[in-house]
């Protein structure tokens, strides 16, 4: 009876008397007679700006109790307790969209993508219509963004982008997230992805951890998704109508739309990006180092047979004692360098024309000496020798496309020397000279057999019969 009791004298005060209005339904009665807790609650404490809670959570060393600390100095006699402060926020921070729920450090990541949507740019030159990519970068902390057009996604492009992004924020982050973009990401995997060597050394110059959003993970990448969304609308969008004839003009128009976004006000929390950049962000970036980046294609090469290794046409040396290793190498725009196992084992200037590139002290000894001779030099050896070895090489070395083709045959004839008496070697040329002998194997044979030492042998002058009983008339052939 009095739980009846209590209840008629609530109506009573009310105003309410049967039969009820045709408008207050079961709810409307019940929030009469049962006010909410909430509302009460309300009344009796200081709510805290929950946004402005969301915010201050994301500076470096920031805590809740400290926020709640500072909240009940304020209010002391209205203030919640600890564990009502902490349940509140998580109940209000569930009703936030996803990317906005996860609560990003200062200074800590940054979330890396390509926009779907694409830009055309018109050649005038020829008409050509080629589709720019648009690379977008945000904070987590402050959703400060930075983006920007490139010709393609290559891994050059790609790193470059990331280059000109970190100079636009003026400092590093501790991470960097991007999606598992082909060209910088090996083998995606969800545990422990495949970076390529390339963006490895990239990061490595920057001193930034590389982490990877996980596969079919999207809330890993939301502040990436959101993000591309945000400059496809607010950027892109409003370029739709014109049309652009270089990159250089399209990031022109991109920049200024980009500091607009920057500084356009947040929708469900107090200020801007830039603000939050300002506040949060900027104070703890690391510092960017002191030297600019320079893109490294990473490869590895396997050393052939000859002790080169090759990069876009051209050969360069190694130690010869690497045949058949595989060596890392690393080309810059001016430099190629050589690693085995870590260790530098070459370098050279980068050559950017087909040809060969060798240092002799890679070369075996054997092909050092070989290294040494050159045409001049063969032709004063032969010389040394007699005026028929002279003729026989100079030959050689004339007959040739390149003096160097003859360089071996040379080398063989001056191993002869070794083996014969000079005035027979030079009796074989002589003997090769008049008969056109100009292959090695020939003056071999002709030592060999002791051609050089029968009478007569040498005689040029000697000129053999026109007209002898064995030779037959034109009339013996009919």
């Amino acid at each position: 009876m009095g739980s009846i009791k209590k209840l008629l004298s609530r109506a009573e005060e009310l105003g309410l008397s049967w039969p009820l209005p045709d408008d207050l339904d079961d709810a409307a009665l019940a929030r009469l007679f049962y006010p909410s807790s909430d509302t009460t609650v309300s009344s009796r404490y200081i709510k805290p700006d929950w946004s402005v809670v969301h915010q201050e959570l994301k500076r470096k060393g920031m805590t809740k109790q400290l926020l709640w600390e500072e909240y009940t100095a304020a209010h002391p006699n209205r203030c919640y307790s600890y564990s009502q402060y902490c349940d509140r926020y998580r109940h209000w921070l569930k009703k936030q969209k996803r990317s906005m729920r996860q609560t990003h450090k200062a200074g800590e990541k940054c979330f890396v993508d390509y926009c779907g949507q694409t830009v055309p740019i018109i050649d005038a030159a020829s008409g050509e219509i080629r589709q720019a990519q648009i690379f977008v970068g945000t904070l987590g902390a402050s959703n400060y963004t930075y983006a920007e057009a490139t010709a393609g996604q290559t891994l050059p492009e790609w790193l470059a982008s990331q280059s000109r992004m970190l100079d636009f924020f003026g400092g590093c982050p501790e991470i960097i997230v991007p999606d598992n973009l082909k060209s910088g990401v090996s083998k995606p995997c969800r545990y422990d992805p495949d970076l390529n060597p390339s963006y490895q050394q990239w990061a490595a110059h920057y001193q930034v951890a590389v982490i990877p959003a996980r596969p079919y993970k999207p809330k890993d990448k939301a502040k990436a998704e959101v993000a591309v969304q945000i400059v496809e609308r607010w950027i892109l969008a409003k370029l739709r109508r014109q049309t652009f004839f270089s990159l250089a003009e399209l990031n022109h128009c991109i920049a200024g739309l980009l500091n607009d976004l920057n500084h356009r006000p947040f929708k469900q929390l107090p200020g801007n990006r830039q603000q939050a950049f300002e506040q949060l962000d900027k104070p703890v970036l690391q510092p960017l180092p002191a030297n600019p980046y320079s893109y490294v294609d990473i490869k590895t090469v396997k050393v052939n047979i000859d002790y080169h290794v090759q990069y876009r046409q051209h050969q360069y040396s190694v130690p010869h004692r690497y045949v058949g290793e595989y060596l890392q190498l690393h080309a810059s725009e001016t430099l190629i360098s050589l690693f085995f196992n870590g260790r530098p084992v070459a370098s050279h200037p980068r050559a950017h024309r087909p040809g060969t590139t060798t240092l002799p002290a890679h070369m075996p000894v054997r092909h050092q000496k070989h290294q040494q001779w050159t045409p001049g030099r063969l032709k004063n050896w032969a010389k040394d020798i007699g005026s028929e070895v002279l003729a026989w090489v100079d030959y050689q070395l004339s007959s040739k496309a390149h003096p160097e083709q003859a360089y071996r045959v040379c080398l063989g004839l001056f191993n002869l020397s070794r083996e014969y008496p000079l005035a027979r070697l030079d009796k074989a040329c002589k003997i090769a000279n008049v008969q056109r002998l100009y292959r090695l194997k020939q003056i071999k044979s002709i030592l060999q057999s002791n051609r050089d030492q029968l009478p007569q042998q040498l005689d040029i002058d000697i000129q053999l019969p026109q007209a002898h009983e064995n030779i037959r008339g034109p009339r013996d052939y009919h």
